[in-house]
């Protein structure tokens, strides 16, 4: 339900009553997007700053890559395997493919502060230990979990027990059950209220809108609204038709895939967004927040001209058939 009237920087409301959580009241904030440029740079750091400039320019507070060591993450089968999709590979071997992509910790430290130069925050996420001890020493604001990692206990004690940043967790493919042991080894050492961000998300690409669950952010907000320190929504689907519900049901984040030219080279560009769709994104959200207020008085000032001219008074009226 609504509740008293707030200042227009933000607003409170009621979810819906689902449980536990039904009666603490959700302040909006602006939302942030994340451009998950992730590999779509192919390997080239010019091609990573020129997205990353794109990006800024089209609304988003992050840009966001991503670091993992092939030869810790693959077996050796999977790393001489050659790459599912050759169309898509660079390289002869699936693990040759993955070396090609990386950028090392100075190569991520340039972007980083090539990000601060230009006005859009970097930030990563990490597939394994190796790569998060690598990543957690450039002073960023968060570093991001993906869904396939979020069971990786051993990554998730560094980032909580040697990074400073909040942790970002990705929750496709994942059970309510995992989740929780997630959210509780966090709690274990004070760390879930203040530093870990769940986001509601669907592996696939891209996810037909059906499957979305869009709804499940309700459930995460009854269950951690109170244990974490946020909620986010990591979006694979095709457009930006549905952001705007993810953010209104209390996602503070946006993150979605980003490049420059969807018929590009590699896996993910098909399912992202090129820099006309998030620069719309951007605007509605902003647009969305500055909406998501409540009447300062009950007939506003736009309103008053309007009301004098068109209100319906009751008069004494003139019969114009009258002789």
């Amino acid at each position: 339900g609504l509740q008293a009237a707030c200042p227009p920087s933000f607003v409170t409301l009621t979810m819906p009553k689902r449980g536990a959580r039904s009666d603490v009241p959700f302040e909006y904030s602006k939302c942030k997007v994340v451009a998950e440029i992730g590999c779509n740079h192919m390997g080239d750091v010019a091609i990573a700053k020129e997205l990353m400039k794109l990006a800024k320019d089209c609304g988003a507070t992050y840009a966001k890559f991503q670091k993992r060591c092939a030869k810790e993450l693959l077996t050796e089968e999977q790393y001489n395997k050659p790459h599912p999709v050759p169309g898509n590979a660079f390289g002869s071997t699936y693990g040759a493919h993955r070396e090609f992509l990386e950028f090392d910790l100075d190569q991520h430290r340039d972007l980083w502060k090539y990000g601060k130069e230009i006005g859009i925050e970097w930030a990563t996420s990490v597939w394994d230990t190796t790569s998060a001890r690598e990543m957690l020493q450039i002073p960023c604001d968060f570093l991001k979990v993906p869904s396939a990692c979020n069971n990786h206990f051993e990554m998730l004690k560094v980032l909580r027990d040697e990074f400073k940043g909040d942790v970002h967790v990705s929750t496709g493919m994942t059970t309510k059950s995992e989740i929780e042991d997630v959210v509780k080894f966090f709690e274990e050492t004070g760390q879930a209220k203040n530093r870990l961000i769940i986001y509601n998300c669907t592996s696939g690409y891209p996810v037909p809108f059906p499957d979305v669950c869009m709804l499940e952010l309700t459930t995460l907000y009854d269950k951690y609204g109170s244990r974490i320190k946020e909620l986010a929504f990591s979006g694979h689907h095709l457009g930006i038709a549905i952001d705007i519900a993810a953010y209104t049901l209390g996602a503070k984040w946006i993150e979605r895939h980003f490049t420059k030219d969807r018929t590009w080279k590699g896996t993910d560009h098909a399912a992202s967004l090129e820099p006309a769709g998030l620069g719309k994104m951007c605007r509605d959200l902003e647009a969305t927040y500055e909406s998501l207020t409540f009447k300062k008085s009950e007939v506003l000032d736009i309103e008053n001209e309007q009301r004098d001219k068109l209100k319906y008074r009751k008069t004494e009226k003139v019969n114009a058939c009258t002789e």
